[in-house]
């Protein structure tokens, strides 16, 4: 896969208390006018803890699966 997986925050359900942005331990959220932004997505580890801290579920983390090549 060439692309970075972010979190995806849903700004329609987000009420920009900030939990993700004090509780993202690697600092690649901020807010950007208010709102939260994913502003390093270098550093961002997939680690779910704005996902599973956001009191809206307005943060989602999508995963790719893969399938395991057939072994005979």
């Amino acid at each position: 896969m060439d692309e970075w997986l972010l979190p995806i925050i849903d700004l329609n359900c987000c009420t920009n208390c900030g939990l993700c942005v004090t509780l993202c331990p690697t600092h690649a959220v901020a807010l950007v006018g208010g709102r939260p932004r994913i502003v390093r997505p270098q550093d961002c580890s997939y680690c779910a803890t704005c996902e599973d801290a956001c009191p809206e579920s307005a943060i989602a983390l999508v995963y790719e699966i893969v399938p395991a090549p057939h072994q005979n």
